[in-house]
């Protein structure tokens, strides 16, 4: 045997993963020739650190000096095979650091979207699963037994020789006829695919109650509640009995949906204007005109008149 083949070899000490490579951690150079090849000229700052990625592959921060992205740093990652000497680009980033100016967190945008946004043209979808809402009659599921347009209600218009629409309202091409199941149901305000569910009412009331409701510092400084208002326009439905519409068009809630228990200064009985006061009658009345004679009367009494009387006056 030869000494080649029977000398041991020393055994290498591992290198731990936060250790870098060391031509990885030197190619400075190259990192940055990368990252001014990709940024603009002069936004490349200087080298901040070099950031273990894994075996053999490490990456070098620069700053930012990109005036929109104060804080931020590019970030070149290069990598070296093994036992190779050639240290090779592995990518080129734009990356936040610890102080870096970012956008908030994207929210979807039903979440995003507030009362007002919406302008003229906007459309806004519904979810099929929303939660505020729940099937309605459309007219093409049986009607429940208890309906005002059930089977029975059926028989008796076919009794009457009345017509019955076999497809949807909503597929109808014109107005449905008068005395057909969908028109019954158009006038009971039951031809809608959807409508209100006890969950979506219960957030209507609630958002109606906080906005106009009797916690709030108008209703708080009122003289008495809208439910004795005169302005008040009530509702139907199982929300007319705790809301309604104010129609004073002086109070800060004109057309809008308001509890019962609101109220502002408005209220039509909380401040009766009085009757304007008539004058007493004038002891003087000094609208009259007396009329005084120039010359005395002849049957006056107290001067006796002989002859033709001459006029009053100065020669």
């Amino acid at each position: 045997m030869s000494a080649a083949t029977t000398r041991s070899r020393t055994p290498r000490t591992p290198r731990t993963p936060r250790t870098p490579d060391r031509l990885c951690a030197e190619a400075v150079g190259l990192a940055r020739a990368a990252a001014e090849e990709t940024a603009a000229p002069g936004v490349v700052g200087e080298h901040v650190e070099v950031l273990v990625e894994g075996d053999r592959v490490v990456t070098h921060l620069f700053e930012c000096k990109d005036f929109g992205y104060r804080g931020w740093r590019w970030a070149v990652t290069v990598a070296r095979a093994s036992r190779a000497k050639v240290v090779t680009l592995d990518e080129t980033v734009l990356l936040p650091g610890p102080d870096a100016l970012l956008a908030p967190e994207w929210v979807p945008w039903n979440e995003r979207l507030r009362p007002g946004d919406m302008g003229p043209g906007d459309l806004l979808p519904t979810d099929a699963e929303d939660l505020r809402l729940e099937p309605g009659y459309s007219g093409e599921e049986e009607p429940p037994p208890n309906s005002v347009v059930s089977q029975e209600m059926a028989e008796l218009v076919e009794a009457e020789d009345a017509e019955v629409t076999a497809a949807s309202p909503a597929e109808l091409p014109v107005q449905p006829a008068r005395g057909s199941i969908a028109a019954v149901a158009d006038e009971l305000g039951m031809r809608r695919a959807r409508v209100l569910s006890r969950y979506g009412l219960h957030v209507a009331a609630d958002r109606w109650d906080e906005a106009h409701g009797a916690k709030t510092a108008m209703a708080q400084a009122a003289p008495a509640a809208c439910v004795s208002c005169g302005f008040l326009v009530r509702i139907g439905g199982s929300l007319g009995q705790a809301f309604g519409i104010c129609a004073n068009e002086f109070g800060p809630a004109d057309g809008q949906v308001v509890s019962l228990s609101y109220g502002c200064g408005g209220h039509s009985e909380a401040a009766v204007m009085p009757k304007p006061p008539r004058p007493a009658p004038p002891v003087l009345d000094e609208t009259r005109v007396d009329v005084l004679p120039l010359r005395p009367a002849a049957d006056s009494g107290s001067v006796s008149v002989e002859g033709p009387s001459e006029d009053l006056g100065h020669s």
